[in-house]
């Protein structure tokens, strides 16, 4: 089986949307500790039990989440793999923005000593001449 790590756009829109939502956030964590039905997930929030479902749709859309029937009910439990992609993702994010940072450090720290450039000689400096001519 070949595991695809690049997420499509569509596929980081959804995964963005899906975790922009505290609700949702708690029940993708929920889902990691153990599978639990929307039933017992529904139990935990002040709203009704179709808004639970909605969330959890939500989840699954963007397969942070996989739901399946077991009898009457719909178990849910988090789906290890998008989360390892949506990891990377975030990962790579990581990398870019730490370099830009190291970059504007580097920017803001200036040249190194070995590549300052001495001041250039002021011609009207009459201590410039007396140095030359006591190396004499």
């Amino acid at each position: 089986m070949v595991v695809q790590n690049e997420l499509s756009e569509a596929e980081i829109d959804r995964v963005f949307h899906a975790l922009a939502t505290a609700t949702r956030r708690d029940i993708l964590r929920r889902t990691i500790e153990r599978e639990q039905s929307v039933s017992d997930l529904a139990r935990d929030y002040e709203m009704s039990f179709a808004a639970v479902q909605k969330h959890v749709a939500v989840l699954e859309e963007a397969r942070l989440i996989v739901k399946r029937a077991e009898g009457r009910e719909r178990l849910v439990r988090a789906n290890p793999e998008m989360i390892a992609r949506a990891r990377a993702l975030l990962a790579r994010y990581e990398e870019l923005w730490r370099a830009r940072i190291a970059r504007l450090d580097d920017l803001l720290a200036g040249p190194p000593p070995s590549e300052a450039v001495p001041p250039a000689s002021d011609p009207t400096d009459k201590n410039h001449d007396t140095d030359k001519n006591q190396g004499a």
